[in-house]
């Protein structure tokens, strides 16, 4: 059962922010908000914690995963970071956008898209994520939080169409035996996804229109 940890949204307390990162470093599971949606996250580095991302998100292994980082800074310790790159992400950040980057070796294969060898980061605009990436001091893994319903077969992702009809309630009742730990900043769950960037060639692609999509397109009246 999980541990619901009430957190101010702007300046969340201290302690409960040690609790929290100190059970991802042991390698809890958490479910958390973000400036798009409910996430589902753990600490990047803990193997079993994102195998267990997956299981909950019937996710094969050759499905990447996307992370959260705290800056550019940071993301160049994970992605190889073109100039061409670097100029979008550093007009972009933080906001909600996924920038797909050729990944390091400081990215755990079982994150990284086996194939190509890439990986998805985001710099999240949410004070929140903020202090709890610079609290754990690694990224964390950002996986939206699809509803389930129980059936005659266990749980199922609800189609992403019908999420909105369901509250915050409904949303830490379905992850209240999956996750180790809820975060509530008494924010209600967004519904629009981030805007998906490639950045791994010379022209950047968009590979999904989300929210900030209009500032995104901006690079080509540049």
């Amino acid at each position: 059962m999980a541990i619901i940890y009430g957190l101010h949204p702007v300046v969340p307390q201290k302690d409960r922010i040690e609790k929290i990162t100190k059970a991802l470093k042991d390698g809890a599971v958490m479910l958390y908000p973000t400036d798009t949606v409910y996430a589902i996250g753990c600490d990047l580095n803990s193997k079993s914690a994102v195998e267990r991302v997956r299981r909950i998100k019937q996710l094969s292994n050759d499905k990447p995963l996307t992370f959260l980082c705290s800056s550019l800074s940071n993301i160049t310790e994970y992605a190889a970071v073109t100039d061409e790159a670097y100029r979008i992400i550093k007009r972009l950040i933080p906001g909600p956008y996924t920038f797909l980057l050729p990944a390091t070796k400081l990215v755990p294969k079982l994150v990284m898209n086996p194939k190509r060898k890439t990986t998805g980061i985001r710099v999240p605009n949410h004070p929140l994520c903020f202090t709890l990436l610079e609290s754990l001091g690694n990224p964390i893994i950002s996986t939206s939080a699809h509803i389930t319903t129980t059936d005659d077969e266990g749980t199922a992702p609800v189609p992403s169409g019908k999420a909105e009809s369901f509250g915050k309630a409904e949303l830490f009742d379905c992850f209240l035996k999956l996750v180790d730990i809820i975060v509530d900043d008494d924010s209600d769950p967004g519904y629009q996804v981030s805007t998906i960037l490639d950045l791994t060639e010379s022209e950047p692609i968009v590979l999904r229109r989300g929210l900030g999509w209009e500032a995104a397109a901006a690079w080509e009246q540049d």
